[in-house]
């Protein structure tokens, strides 16, 4: 093992322009690939932020007893796909309307009788923010017989399934092409490296060196540079997101949001594994070749 590490850092220090190279071609290939990351996260985050918003509100007939309400209000807490249950009465529902539609504000000091009745408002768990669900517990909530009339946007919800869903496919698709571009172009720097120390491989054929030892000083080669274009690559990320913060940009959406711990060992051991990778295909080549 020693030995091997030995080579790998001798290969480095022999060929110092190409391992710069190759480090530097896998951080941007590493680079792009955790900027669409970044940017599939935040997106998430904000989809899922909105996603909060999803609710069912039941509005209940005037005169309901307390008691009615009461129990159905356990009855519903025990759905489960319902998180929470909070009763409007007519009067928070008018204040609120006046709080939030500034411009009617003129309108409801008109009224004489408040026109707003008395509602139940749902709130989903996060797993059941969807227009199936919230369809489901729509149509449970419309069996109570104080119960008037169901809302949950269903067109709105449906719309964001539809956005949820077309972010997934759109981040998987996206994500698995810079993946392969990056596989391709790491093979090729480390197939420069091969080719020139291909005289240096002959020469260990020769005196009796198996595949596996030719190649373990690259294979730990091309994982020490796909750890270094990593590191490389998540600076660059912190970098970009440091600008986009510093202009103020994406604030009205709740700000963006760095890599978690375990997202940075991913992308990490992402950056490994496509130096490792490129190293075993550009060496095993080059060995059939030999």
């Amino acid at each position: 093992m020693n030995l091997l590490w030995r080579e790998a850092i001798l290969s480095f220090k022999r060929t110092r322009a190409l391992s710069a190279l190759s480090v530097t071609t896998i951080a941007f290939a590493l680079f792009v690939t955790g900027l669409f990351g970044l940017v599939a996260l935040n997106l998430r985050g904000a989809i899922r932020d909105v996603a909060e918003r999803v609710e069912v509100v039941a509005f209940v007939y005037r005169g309901t007893t307390s008691q009615a309400l009461t129990v159905a209000m356990q009855d519903i807490a025990a759905f489960p796909e319902v998180l929470d249950v909070n009763y409007v009465s007519e009067d928070d529902a008018l204040k609120r309307a006046k709080q939030e539609l500034v411009e009617f504000q003129k309108a409801y000091q008109d009224l004489e009788v408040n026109p707003l009745p008395p509602s139940l408002e749902i709130t989903l768990k996060p797993e059941y923010r969807d227009a199936v669900h919230a369809g489901l517990v729509a149509e449970r909530l419309q069996g109570f017989d104080f119960v008037e009339d169901v809302r949950y946007g269903r067109d709105w919800v449906q719309r964001l399934d539809t956005l949820r869903n077309l972010a997934g496919l759109v981040g998987l698709a996206i994500g698995l092409a810079f993946a392969l571009v990056s596989v391709v172009i790491i093979g090729v720097t480390i197939r420069m490296t091969v080719l020139q120390r291909a005289r240096e491989i002959q020469i260990m054929r020769l005196v009796g060196a198996t595949d596996w030892f030719i190649r373990g000083p690259f294979l730990l080669e091309g994982a020490l540079k796909g750890l270094l274009g990593g590191a490389v690559a998540l600076v660059l990320c912190a970098a970009v997101l440091g600008v986009f913060k510093a202009n103020g940009i994406g604030m009205g959406i709740g700000g963006f949001h760095y890599f978690g711990f375990g997202q940075v060992l991913l992308l990490m051991l992402f950056g490994v594994a496509l130096g490792f990778g490129g190293s075993l295909v550009s060496v095993g080549r080059h060995l059939k070749n030999v």
